[in-house]
């Protein structure tokens, strides 16, 4: 199966957000390439919240270019076989911790948004990364700063869509 046959199974198979599930499907039929950085109409991306539920907290990064608190996550890879694949791999890369995994059940919810030109959106399927109990985090080259949160903290640092997530995600778990 390709990463854009299993993107479109995930999306029709993902619970809830029934308007916009619809969007990324249009979105990925109106685009063959709309898993790719080049598709300049907006591309699918994928991210995880690495999340250390023993100790009620989440690891969050200081974008370095967006200068913003998010969770982990980006573009699609050639390589990536399936989008639980690359927000495993994008959750591994700018966390800098081995062993995670992705909580059961799929994508936790999406999110669609604006981001500066050539491209017009992101269409991100977001995950749940679970964190080994001796997890040490590292800053990657993405990355302004790496910090862990307390689930009641987040709020005071990120934005909207990163405390909906982290609320999706709690209830999940």
């Amino acid at each position: 199966m390709s990463l854009y046959d299993d993107a479109v199974l995930v999306l029709k198979n993902h619970e809830g957000q029934d308007e916009l599930r619809q969007v990324y499907l249009d979105h990925l039929a109106a685009h063959p390439d709309g898993l790719w950085k080049a598709c300049h109409a907006g591309h699918i991306t994928a991210s995880a919240l690495v999340v250390d539920p023993l100790r009620g907290r989440v690891l969050l990064t200081l974008h370095r270019k967006l200068q913003m608190w998010l969770q982990m996550g980006g573009h699609c890879e050639p390589g990536d076989a399936t989008l639980a694949d690359a927000a495993l791999r994008e959750a591994t890369e700018e966390s800098g911790i081995p062993d995670l995994t992705l909580a059961p059940g799929g994508p936790v919810t999406l999110d669609r948004h604006a981001i500066p030109a050539p491209c017009h959106w992101h269409l991100d399927v977001q995950y749940a990364a679970l964190a080994p109990a001796d997890a040490v985090e590292a800053i990657s080259d993405e990355s302004l700063d790496l910090r862990w949160f307390a689930y009641d903290e987040v709020a005071e640092v990120a934005d909207a869509s990163v405390v909906r997530l982290v609320e999706a995600t709690r209830a999940r778990l």
